[in-house]
């Protein structure tokens, strides 16, 4: 199984209605060096600015963003490639992100490499401290700034801190 971190920025609260417009992706592994990242055109007029303005994008920007079928076939190729089985999809929020990444890739490519379920990274957390209102975040080094890439790149950072210093039980 290889662990794939997941981070998604979007327009607004729901994928069709609204848009995804970047995501960024890791393996979790002890280097942290395979990542991907997506900018999406939007599929929607529809978008709500306070939502977009956390991506850092402008919608004039949203607008030259890359064809989202090309991004979904592009990241489907990149996890066939760093992924030698099954890929798990993990995320800080999956509730969030997983129903976006599933929808654009029914949506455009007609099936999810990932399958039908994810991981919450919050909730793995929250069971290993037997806490149900303790929070994993302290534990990231990469600095959250809403950049895909980097957020997905902290929460991998605190996934291998959960493995490697607090014992959680996870092959990768």
């Amino acid at each position: 199984m290889a662990y794939i971190m997941v981070d998604v920025e979007s327009d607004g609260p729901i994928p069709g209605d609204y848009s995804m417009i970047s995501f960024g992706a890791v393996k979790v592994d002890a280097t942290l060096d395979k990542t991907f990242y997506g900018r999406l055109k939007p599929v929607s007029d529809k978008f709500i600015p306070e939502a977009l303005a956390v991506s850092g994008h402008t919608r004039e920007e949203t607008l030259t963003f890359d064809d989202p079928k090309k991004v979904m076939n592009d990241f489907k190729n990149w996890i066939s490639k760093i992924c030698n089985d099954r890929p798990i999809f993990i995320s800080d929020n999956n509730g969030f992100d997983w129903m976006f990444v599933c929808w654009y890739f029914h949506h455009f490519l007609g099936e999810n490499p990932f399958g039908f379920s994810s991981q919450n990274l919050g909730s793995v957390y929250k069971g290993m401290e037997k806490d149900m209102f303790t929070n994993f975040k302290h534990l990231r080094k990469t600095k959250h700034t809403h950049h895909p890439v980097d957020d997905a790149k902290g929460n991998a950072e605190a996934l291998l801190t959960m493995k490697y210093k607090l014992g959680l039980n996870m092959k990768l």
